[in-house]
């Protein structure tokens, strides 16, 4: 278990982190789940843990194939511990301007959108979140992206301080939550962080 004194150098000696590849999907279906078992997996996931674990090989499948080094449009990066088990993931989505979003709002600028942000508990507060990070956003700016946004649900504290400490910053929009195609009331805030 990782300690508030570890230094960067210690955690990058002790973990890799890097882009998921292709034939990995039994490790990527293992942490999603573990990530859907998460006591806010309600505010920062829209599906749940009944949907992702009834879903077939094939989907999985997919997932790790569309996300995987070398894929264009999508980059699912993972931290890999000292035993070989994934302990958080990142993955950043391409919108290119002019398409719509999965909310229904127009993409106004090419940018990059990150979703699936987990991390297990035992490795939360050690930094490697952040180097998590570094690597998925590099891959973003790298893709020519102006912009890299997240949408994070308005109770989830947790996440909203991490994306602040990160750089991240509210942009004002607000996307109303209509699970199950009701109005709930409840709102996920959108926070960007611009190209450095």
């Amino acid at each position: 278990m990782s300690t508030d004194t570890d230094t960067d150098t210690d955690i990058e000696e002790r973990y890799v982190v890097r882009a998921v590849r292709a034939g990995e999907w039994p490790a990527l279906r293992e942490l999603r789940l573990a990530a859907l078992r998460d006591p806010v997996a309600h505010l920062a996931f829209l599906e749940t843990y009944e949907q992702a674990v009834a879903r077939p090989e094939a989907y999985w499948r997919e997932r790790a194939e569309r996300g995987a080094e070398g894929a264009s449009g999508v980059r699912q990066t993972i931290a890999q511990g000292p035993d070989g088990q994934w302990v958080g993931t990142v993955t950043v989505v391409l919108e290119e301007a002019g398409t719509t979003d999965w909310a229904g709002f127009t993409v106004e600028r090419r940018q990059g959108h990150v979703v699936g942000v987990f991390m297990r508990p035992e490795h939360r507060g050690c930094g490697l979140t952040e180097l998590l990070f570094d690597e998925a956003l590099g891959w973003a700016w790298r893709q020519g992206v102006e912009r890299v946004r997240l949408i994070v649900h308005e109770d989830n504290g947790r996440a909203r301080a991490l994306y602040r400490r990160l750089g991240f910053v509210p942009s004002g929009v607000r996307v109303p939550l209509g699970r199950d195609g009701g109005d709930s009331g409840e709102s996920e805030l959108e926070y960007v962080l611009e190209r450095p």
